[in-house]
């Protein structure tokens, strides 16, 4: 390949059409482009501002093109006229290029010797140009694409069958290996996820060689014909350029790359480190002073949250691309719609730690927030789920929570007992007394009640028409508290009758001729139904 420096002056007659570039011009730009036939480069010419050095190439490319496909030019009739300032090339009758003394004297030679050059360079184009499109030559070339195409089959086939091989040999003698590493690393590394990398691994190997392979077998094929020459130049462009600059580009990134990886590894081992260490505790395997147990999970998502966000800045200069306009107006476009809609999300989530540390309630208390009462389903970051008695499912967000009155029923009743309550009203006729026996002989025969602390009764308030008597009665399951409630009133109801005394509330206005208590023989009294006696009549009937 020559490399020369040729300027294009005016031609002596326009007749000829050797007009290029004025002299006068010459040196003010020095770009090289190449002049190429059939995609293969010949020499190398220089442009100015007003006649770039692509266009120059592209017309003498043109016009050596032309002379080879008139038939009536040969090869040898390629010369050189001698002008007094110029060489000028021709192919025939055909004008091809002017070459000046400057052109020597950038180059370093002769101008004689480089239009000699330029000369023998214009004829074997020429020369091979026409070759290249004989029948002769074209059948040979269709002949090496057929074999080419059987050669990639088998050469895929093999090649992917030795990395099956290899890949094989391989993972049996690291299994026991890999299984060891786990239990070394008290799993923190899972044989899972190597396995995973290993596979992937070699996938990608697999896919990389048949890329090359087809490349290759693209390039060869495309390139044998003069048709396609320049679109096989093209395709190893598209496969070449991409993986040269990727090469350079990760030669650069090496450095930033290994601190991106220790950061990784050090933020990923850091914190399975942490989340052992809270899961033990939350276990009760570890114990801390004053820390719950309960607030270990809790803790270590806080404590991962800073780990990653701490791991994050310090990667951020190393992130390819971290310094680009478009990376850095992302980051500002995710921080505005985090800022502008995230003040609920914020204060849920700041709520829902909170009442993690305020240790309120936990998961199956039961709690009355409001109006709402049930049993602790779920407490998650930002809502808490509460399942009523009636077995409905109340979602509540966490700053709700924070800012309502929340009544736990489960933390004391584990403890010393929960006071479950009711309130009778009894007129001043019966002994208090007696009426204090009555109700503590119905909280000691509700099952579920505890004996000790014992039941104990408050005369709450003398009122106009009866006096307002209170039972209280200690309990230790909060989850059953309807079903004591149930049975306490069902006794107080029998044994109130039993004694023929009889209950005033909820109103009063003058003693009737029989008591308002129910005899114990109709305490059994079946329950009438209509629709049976409506059968029973039909039955008679028919």
């Amino acid at each position: 390949m020559v490399f020369i420096v040729v300027i294009l002056f005016p031609a002596v007659s326009p007749g000829q059409g050797t007009s290029d570039i004025d002299p006068e011009l010459a040196g003010i730009q020095q770009d090289r482009a190449p002049v190429k036939v059939d995609g293969k480069t010949l020499f190398y010419v220089r442009g100015i501002s007003s006649y770039p050095a692509q266009q120059r190439a592209a017309t003498i490319s043109k016009r050596i093109v032309k002379a080879a496909s008139a038939e009536t030019i040969s090869p040898d009739s390629v010369k050189i006229t001698a002008l007094e300032d110029r060489m000028m090339i021709f192919a025939g009758s055909e004008f091809i290029m002017n070459v000046y003394d400057a052109d020597g004297v950038e180059e370093g030679i002769d101008t004689k010797v480089l239009a000699e050059v330029i000369q023998n360079s214009i004829s074997a184009a020429i020369d091979s140009y026409r070759y290249e499109r004989s029948r002769p030559a074209l059948k040979t070339k269709m002949i090496n694409a057929l074999v080419a195409i059987v050669i990639l089959v088998v050469a895929v086939i093999v090649l992917l069958w030795l990395i099956k091989r290899i890949r094989t040999a391989i993972e049996k003698r690291i299994q026991s290996k890999i299984s060891s590493v786990e239990n070394i690393s008290f799993k923190l590394i899972r044989s899972q996820q190597l396995w995973k990398a290993f596979y992937l691994f070699f996938k990608t190997i697999r896919i990389i060689v048949i890329i090359l392979l087809i490349a290759g077998f693209l390039q060869y094929v495309l390139g044998q014909f003069p048709w396609t020459n320049k679109v096989a130049t093209y395709t190893l462009g598209l496969f070449v350029d991409p993986i040269i600059k990727l090469g350079k580009g990760f030669l650069g990134f090496l450095p930033s790359l290994a601190f991106l990886i220790i950061i990784y590894l050090v933020t990923r081992y850091l914190l399975k480190l942490i989340k052992l260490l809270f899961a033990g505790i939350q276990e009760g395997g570890m114990q801390i002073t004053r820390f719950d147990p309960e607030w270990a999970m809790p803790t270590y998502k806080i404590l991962r949250l800073i780990v990653i966000i701490f791991a994050l800045v310090l990667a951020y200069p190393y992130i390819p691309g971290s310094n680009s306009s478009a990376f850095k107006g992302i980051s500002v476009f995710m921080g505005v719609l985090l800022s502008l809609g995230s003040s609920s999300f914020i204060a849920n989530i700041i709520a829902g730690y909170s009442m993690t540390y305020r240790g309120a309630f936990k998961k199956g208390d039961r709690i009355q927030v409001g109006d709402v009462v049930g049993f602790v389903e779920e407490q998650k970051l930002m809502v808490t789920r509460v399942r009523t008695l009636k077995n409905e499912d109340v979602v509540i967000p966490n700053s709700t929570m924070l800012s309502s009155n929340i009544i736990n029923y489960s933390t004391r009743a584990k403890d010393i007992g929960l006071i479950l309550h009711t309130t009778v009203g009894i007129g001043y006729e019966t002994p208090w007394r007696q009426v204090d026996a009555m109700l503590k002989l119905a909280a000691d025969k509700t099952e579920g009640l505890l004996k000790q602390p014992p039941p104990f009764v408050i005369k709450q308030s003398l009122g106009d028409f009866a006096v307002n008597y209170e039972i209280n009665a200690y309990c230790d399951d909060a989850s059953q508290i309807p079903i004591y409630y149930n049975t306490l009133h069902q006794n107080i109801l029998d044994i109130f009758n039993e004694n023929n005394v009889q209950i005033m509330t909820p109103a009063y206005e003058g003693d009737p001729d029989t008591p308002k208590v129910v005899p114990r023989e109709q305490w059994d009294t079946p329950v009438v139904d209509e629709r049976r006696e409506e059968k029973g009549e039909r039955r008679k009937e028919k």
